[in-house]
């Protein structure tokens, strides 16, 4: 019987989320349900859980980063960062597709959400890619892709959300997040490089570099590049924690608001008040979620998942496998952050059982749900960059195969080749 009860009310809670319910009423729905058809708990404990999932000392460093982005992109930050893409790039084959890439990269530890950082380029490169010649599709298909590496660059929200669920080192998790970021930033650019010369899209220009204008670019980002570097130093040495690291990085956005003279008074107040919003919306998953938790671990899920994988499967990597291809019909439908937070508790375990390096599992699983972003018929990254763009979802989708390739490829390298994502851990701890 309870074990019917938990079914129908993950049952609901797909269905709430196939149609598009919000996040946190679907989980909230579902965990609600189990206490309708189980007499034997109290309904009031949701309202406990609820509370008790939000009060953890590191989620507290996800407000604190959102303000610290959002005072980033304030202070004219952005412009510096895109100025200086500009100029590392414009020799390159695909010049600004080269800059969508290389911005999603430097600006992913300063906004910290990939709907933000698609929004943002869809907006501000893909109208300039198209005057230069580049297909719609292309644009729109690079910007969505090029935003996933927005959450694997500290201080990416996901990371701090799954460091706080499985109990894994925020700091290491950040480390890690920086060799995967590189890796699909390199391969992204390496896939601009070949579409580009294969459809003629020119670099922005031929001609040599003034060692001037190259001094000058790097001058103007040097600071907001430096944010990054303060974030993981300051946690590796232990001045700081994850948590505290958050208010280092809203305190640095101020001083460059003030060195920049472009940081005003309307744009703190404006700018706490979306720091309030985004934030709530974030807690408000994170509390539901957790009240289904601590349903599935009420009932051993977890517990009773581990010995039925382990008793089937004996490779580690055919597991893998099998999450991989579950995260990514689960990344189709759910966003990031709200599976992070139901999945984690049940697959964590798993993986643990294996033998498998918590580090590793954790930036495969982070990939994954990131590529679930773009991934159709659902992804989120499609919806957003094609809604600012006015790009047709079956050309998108269409446009979008040798990126699915290439993305398949980067998800099986990181599962089979665990050095990928532990190496500089290793390096740095």
């Amino acid at each position: 019987m309870q074990t019917y009860i938990v079914l129908i009310a993950c049952v609901i809670l797909l269905l709430c989320l196939f149609f598009r319910v919000p996040v946190y009423i679907s989980v909230f729905a579902a965990a609600l349900t189990y206490f309708l058809f189980q007499t034997s708990s109290s309904p009031a404990i949701i309202a406990q859980r609820i509370g008790g999932g939000i009060q953890s000392i590191p989620l507290l460093a996800i407000p604190f980063f959102i303000c610290a982005g959002i005072f980033m992109n304030s202070s004219g930050v952005t412009k510096r960062i895109m100025n200086f893409c500009n100029v590392v790039t414009k020799r390159m084959t695909g010049g600004l597709g080269q800059v969508n890439v290389l911005l999603s990269t430097l600006m992913g530890g300063l906004s910290g959400s990939n709907l933000a950082d698609a929004a943002m380029e869809a907006k501000i490169l893909v109208p300039e890619m198209e005057e230069k010649g580049y297909s719609k599709e292309f644009s729109s298909v690079l910007t969505a892709t090029s935003a996933m590496i927005t959450p694997l660059i500290p201080p990416g929200i996901g990371m701090i959300l799954y460091g706080s669920i499985a109990n894994v080192s925020i700091g290491k998790l950040f480390v890690a997040g920086i060799g995967i970021g590189v890796l699909l930033c390199i391969s992204l650019m390496i896939m601009v490089h070949f579409i580009s010369k294969k459809r003629g899209y020119q670099p922005a220009t031929k001609e040599k570099q003034e060692p001037e204008e190259v001094k000058s670019a790097v001058k103007q980002a040097i600071l907001p590049l430096c944010l990054p570097i303060l974030i993981i130093g300051g946690i590796r040495i232990g001045i700081v924690t994850p948590t505290e690291a958050g208010t280092v990085a809203i305190v640095y956005a101020l001083i460059l608001g003030i060195i920049y003279k472009e940081l005003k008074m309307s744009d703190v107040v404006d700018g706490l008040k979306e720091s309030v919003a985004t934030t709530a919306s974030i807690m408000m998953i994170v509390g539901g979620a957790s009240a289904f938790a601590w349903v599935l671990t009420k009932e051993r899920i977890p517990q009773q998942l581990t010995e039925v994988i382990t008793s089937n499967i004996s490779n580690k990597y055919v597991f893998l496998i099998i999450v991989i291809l579950f995260l990514l019909v689960v990344g189709m439908f759910i966003e990031g952050n709200a599976a992070m937070i139901v999945l984690v508790p049940l697959l964590a375990p798993v993986a643990q059982a294996y033998g498998i390096n918590e580090i590793h599992f954790a930036m495969l699983f982070i990939f994954v749900m990131a590529v679930g972003g773009v991934t159709p018929p659902m992804g989120t990254l499609i919806f957003v960059t094609c809604g600012v763009t006015k790009c047709d979802i079956k050309a998108f989708i269409k446009e979008s195969m040798p990126f699915y390739i290439m993305l398949l490829i980067l998800m099986l390298g990181i599962a089979f080749i665990p050095a990928l994502s532990t190496g500089l851990v290793n390096l740095v701890y």
